[in-house]
């Protein structure tokens, strides 16, 4: 199941157009995949399940991906929230990779913050961050913290 696992993970982080403001998980029971996050296109949910489809070992997959609502006003908070988080000079480093490690999801107004980043501090400072960008009715932080210098999705 390693393998599988490292492959599923691989396979999720190369899809075209994964981004920022799109969130995929996934757990493994026997050669089971289930995936379950968010993403702001239905194609994207299509594509996941494809990939995962794709790869020799893996059995059945059950795709509970929940694709976002269309919404101008979630789509300017993504914006204002991108920025409000990623242009501050300590979270910065966290938009580097092509997919960043911190995750912003938006739903109906609320934020929902998903990835890793290396520090407890740098955890609390994105919530606070996103919390203060207008219009946020309200922040859930589920990012984890890994104490490491590699800092991966």
């Amino acid at each position: 199941p390693e393998s599988l696992t490292r492959e599923v993970h691989h396979q999720l982080l190369v899809l075209p157009f994964y981004s920022v403001f799109d969130s995929i998980s996934f757990f493994i029971e026997g050669r089971k995949v289930t995936l379950t996050g968010y993403v702001i296109r239905q194609t994207l949910k299509e594509h996941a399940e494809a990939a995962i489809r794709s790869i020799e070992g893996a059995g059945p997959v059950v795709n509970k991906i929940e694709v976002l609502p269309i919404s101008t006003t979630d789509d300017e908070l993504r914006r204002n929230s991108y920025r409000a988080i990623f242009e501050d000079a300590t979270l910065a480093k966290y938009g580097i990779p092509p997919v960043p490690t911190i995750h912003i999801i938006v739903k109906n107004g609320a934020v929902i913050l998903e990835g890793a980043v290396g520090s407890d501090q740098d955890k609390i400072l994105a919530g606070k961050r996103a919390a203060a960008v207008a219009n946020v009715s309200g922040v859930r932080n589920d990012i984890g913290v890994r104490k490491s210098d590699a800092v991966s999705n």
